[in-house]
């Protein structure tokens, strides 16, 4: 339904909902993030969100809330930011909660996405007289649970690239050791976007050259988990005593030969093979690999030959792009542009400053 004969106060009620589903960013995958408002009277008397994957749902949670204040829920109307759910899994249906705790009119900003389950919440309270609205601030719901989405409608995840600048577009300097060139401040955000993913990728050059260890360090994981780490190396050179080979953290390959090639027995077992070209291995092929395995949204951290694959290949559908106010000198050029991320069917959709960088999202 339209935005039409929505008064301010569900406004207020849904947008504090979307506040509260932040709260499970990086927490929840592979459910979305949810945000529950219960009111009466025009006044707010419980919130919930879905706080960590095994906890309440959000629904559950605005309850638990109310009764932990000794607040009645009759007659309340709840504000979702998704479609309550209708089935078993680690908790109880959504919608029988709702129904315990007799709320009178559930709104609910976005439709379940997941085919399996799409319209039986809604249908299923709407048989059991409970008065449902649905639509309002339904593209801003939509936004905040994009992965979760992308994953129900086309079981791939979402692709968010991450690259880093200089004010002439390069990455690298030929005359120094490699090493960041970004604030504390991009540093940071890097990390927080790094814990909202469910896995990050990476060339084998890019391990070659930095040896990184694309783990969540500078912001808290929360009840979150760090992220898969993904090398794609074709040709299997990936160093034996790299970070991504010899930490605790779970990594895969993926390559396209037959051998080890030199690599640690105990490794072989986290590689995938994959079907190639000159270009390397096969993008689309690993989306629906990473899809298979409820990969939600992946992070493309680098190089400049990957972030051009799949931009080129129109597979991105963000770039969080820091530029540094410096100069490297000659150097590795990272080949992003306005007109390639123009070409790839990305717009620049914001802009601020981070720290004393400029980040640009390209959506």
């Amino acid at each position: 339904m339209s935005a039409v004969g929505w008064d301010e106060f569900d406004h207020v009620c849904m947008a504090r909902a979307l506040e509260l589903a932040e709260q499970g960013q990086g927490q929840v995958s592979p459910n979305p993030p949810v945000g529950c408002v219960l009111a009466r009277d025009g006044e707010v008397i419980a919130e919930g969100w879905h706080d960590h994957l095994g906890d309440l749902h959000a629904e559950q949670a605005a309850i638990a809330d109310a009764e932990a204040n000794g607040i009645p829920t009759q007659g309340a109307t709840a504000y979702v930011t998704l479609e309550p759910c209708n089935h078993h899994g680690r908790t109880p249906p959504c919608t029988e909660a709702l129904l315990w705790a007799g709320v009178g009119k559930v709104v609910i900003a976005a439709e379940d996405a997941n085919p399996t389950v799409r319209g039986g919440g809604v249908d299923y309270l709407r048989n059991a007289g409970i008065d449902v609205r649905q639509g309002l601030m339904e593209a801003e719901a939509r936004q905040q649970m994009a992965p979760f989405m992308r994953w129900c409608e086309r079981r791939r995840p979402l692709v968010t690239m991450k690259a880093a600048i200089d004010r002439n577009g390069r990455v690298d300097s030929e005359h120094e050791a490699p090493g960041r060139f970004t604030s504390e401040e991009s540093l940071d955000a890097v990390h927080e976007l790094r814990r909202r993913c469910d896995a990050v990728v990476v060339g084998v050059n890019t391990v070659i050259r930095d040896n990184p260890q694309l783990t969540v360090r500078r912001v808290p994981l929360g009840e979150g988990k760090q992220p898969l780490r993904i090398i794609l190396d074709r040709g299997l050179r990936t160093p034996t005593d790299c970070n991504l080979v010899s930490d605790a953290g779970e990594t895969v390959i993926f390559h396209s030969v037959g051998e080890s090639s030199g690599l640690q027995a105990e490794v072989v077992c986290l590689h995938s093979h994959l079907g190639s070209s000159e270009e390397g291995v096969d993008l689309v092929q690993l989306l629906d690999m990473l899809g298979d395995r409820g990969i939600q949204r992946l992070m493309v951290e680098g190089g400049p030959d990957v972030w051009c694959r799949f931009l080129d290949a129109g597979l991105v559908d963000e770039v969080y792009l820091f530029k540094a106010d410096v100069d490297l000198g000659e150097g590795l050029d990272g080949g992003i542009n306005a007109e390639r991320l123009n070409h790839a069917g990305l717009t620049l959709a914001e802009e601020t400053e981070c720290g004393d960088d400029t980040l640009q999202i390209w959506r």
